[in-house]
Order: structure tokens, then sequence, then C-alpha cells
């Protein structure tokens, strides 16, 4: 079987590299908010083009800790597609403030302007939007026209952007990502030296030194471990990022009548997505001419039995999106053969 992905293949040629930073980290003894933490978040903002860069345990604690960094609590509401994964919205609640599912562009499947002027109230907040898939978004800017706070969900989009259109982006580095860790961990990125300044207390118990606490906050800090991993493997992130570019322009070459996900020059392709007519039969002709599929993601937020009392906006779209989406292999270490055999299961599978 062609898998979906396979992280081994990616884990394993960077395995010295690791044992000798590990070892290192282990004579120094500090094990959290150290030189490699530093390191990284140093790299790391030079490469997305901000000034500042905090480093946390999750791409859910970014999202989390940067709506408590502006301030956002109970009685804001924040607006958001209906079609992304469950912890864009989660982050919301998680400060107390209440979700505005709204609906996404048929073709692109990131946030539709339309849709977030009709949703806005007098709570309205701040606006999230996501780079779903690896597509950048290309209408930030129509997005913080409405003069609200705008955070970026890069979650799936390492790579795609360079600088800011919002206040701040919020990066997730679990394993399976464009920039993957080898545990969870996140990331914040912003060009506000207070937004920063909050955020490196608030990932530690809202401490401004030690044992004095000037903010309510839980731990959210990112290991000494996955910085020095991260770091790594962040000089390698543009070459796999081309070679997902190449393989699933090939796929989109070879197999043009599929309804794909629009393109653009900039995506780094974390997902390879398309809809399919019938996606259960999709998948299963897939599965039996050896090739793994997934979906990301089978319900739209407004779907969600967690989520469903915050649905009251109508999102067709995402929704159509979410019974349809098929995606299939695309990470950067398949074989040309591989990709060969994705081609042919395409052609036999994706009507």
């Amino acid at each position: 079987m062609v898998p979906l992905v396979d992280l081994a293949r990616r884990f394993t040629p960077s395995a010295g590299e690791l044992h000798e930073a590990v070892d290192e980290i282990l004579r120094s003894g500090t094990i959290l908010l150290g030189s490699h933490t530093e390191r990284f978040e140093t790299l790391f903002a030079e490469y997305v083009g901000t000034t500042h860069a905090v480093a946390v345990s999750s791409g859910a604690s970014a999202l989390q800790l940067t709506l408590a960094g502006i301030g956002l609590g109970p009685g804001d509401e924040v607006i958001l597609p209906a079609m992304t994964a469950v912890p864009t919205a989660s982050a919301v609640c998680a400060v107390g403030a209440t979700p505005v599912f709204v609906d996404i562009d048929a073709r692109t499947a990131t946030i539709s302007h339309d849709s977030v002027a009709r949703a806005l109230s007098p709570r309205t907040s701040a606006i999230i939007g996501v780079h779903l898939y690896g597509r950048p978004m290309r209408n930030t800017n129509e997005l913080t026209s409405f003069g609200l706070p705008l955070i970026e969900d890069c979650a799936q989009s390492h790579g795609a952007t360079h600088g800011l259109s919002g206040i701040a982006g919020a990066y997730s580095f679990y394993p399976t990502k464009n920039l993957g860790g080898i545990g969870d961990g996140g990331m914040v990125v912003t060009n506000d030296a207070d937004l920063a300044e909050r955020l490196r207390r608030l990932r530690a118990h809202g401490q401004r030194e030690q044992y004095l606490h000037v903010d309510v906050s839980q731990n959210h800090r990112m290991s000494e471990i996955e910085a020095a991993w991260l770091t790594i493997q962040l000089r390698r992130l543009d070459d796999g990022n081309r070679r997902r570019r190449t393989i699933v322009n090939h796929y989109r070459e070879e197999i043009p009548d599929i309804s794909w996900q629009d393109n653009d020059s900039d995506h780094v392709h974390h997902l390879a997505v398309f809809l399919s007519s019938n996606r259960e039969v999709t998948r299963r002709k897939m599965s039996d001419s050896g090739v793994m599929t997934g979906v990301h993601y089978p319900l739209a937020l407004t779907q969600q039995p967690a989520m469903m009392k915050f649905a009251t906006n109508p999102c067709p779209e995402a929704e159509n999106w979410a019974a349809r989406c098929v995606s299939v292999p695309c990470f950067p270490e398949l074989t040309d053969s591989e990709v060969e055999s994705v081609v042919r299961a395409l052609r036999i599978s994706a009507t």
C-alpha cells in the first residue's frame, strides 16, 4: 500500500543529529526554555518574516494564548470558518469566548469575506482565518478591513506565507505537519512586541519572573528537545515543500477533471485534497488499487456534536466540502513510483 503519510521516512535520516542534540541538552541540565528554544524562535521568526516568535506546547495552545493575549474572554465573539479542525474553535471556547462559524469559498475552502460580513455583530471581537490544507488565504486584506484583530491559523501552512496581515499567526508542529515535531509543539508569530511579551508570560503560568505571577494561565511550554528537533527540520522545510508541489502538480496535470482545491503558487500542500461525488466508493477503489486515503475533515464545525450549539449561520459550502473531501498521499518522501501508483489509482477511482 502507498501510505497517506510515513513519518519513519522523515525521522530516520535526522536521528543522528537529534541524538547529538539530546546529549547536549542532557549535559546542560536545561530541559525547558533554554538556548535551543531561543534559537528556534529566532530562526522561525526570520523564516516567516516576523519580528517575534514565541514557542508553545501545541498549535491549539498557540491559538488559545493568542486569544487570551489580546484580551478576549466571556462576552466576546470570534468569527471563524466552519471548515477547519476542531481545535480552531475549541481554542475560542477555552478563553470563554463564543465561536461564530461562517461559510467558506467553494473553490479555495478558505473563509469567505461575504460570510464574515453577514456574521458581524456588536460582540464580534476577532476573526480567525485558516490557511486550509496549506493553501494561503488571499483575502487577508479584506478581512482586516473590518477593523478587528485577524488571527491567522497557520497550522497547515508552513512556508506558504511570509509576513503577517493579521495581528498574529498560530502554527502547529504536530508530527504530520510540513514542519513536524517528535511530539506536540506550536508557535505564535507576531510583530507586536507587547503581545509577544505577554505570550511569554502566558506560556509559563503567567510568570513575569520566578514565583511572580501577573497573569492567570497554565503551562504551555515547548521542551528543549522538541525545539532542537524542529531546528534540524526547519533546514529541510523548503525542499520538502517543493517536493510536495511537484507531486500535487503532477496529480493535477494527469487527472485534470478532478475537483481539486484551487491551486496557488505558494500552496505548500500539507494535504492534497479533492472532492468526490461518492467518497465511500472512491476511497474503497483507491484502497483496492493499493493507495491509502484520508478525510480532512468528515464534519464541518456546524455538524460536530460538541460545536452544534454555536451553529447560528448556514454553511452549505463547508458542509459540502466535509461530505465530499478526500486526501491522497503527497508527503515529500514519496517515491516517483509511488506517485505514479497514486495517479493510476486516481484514474480508476476518483470520478
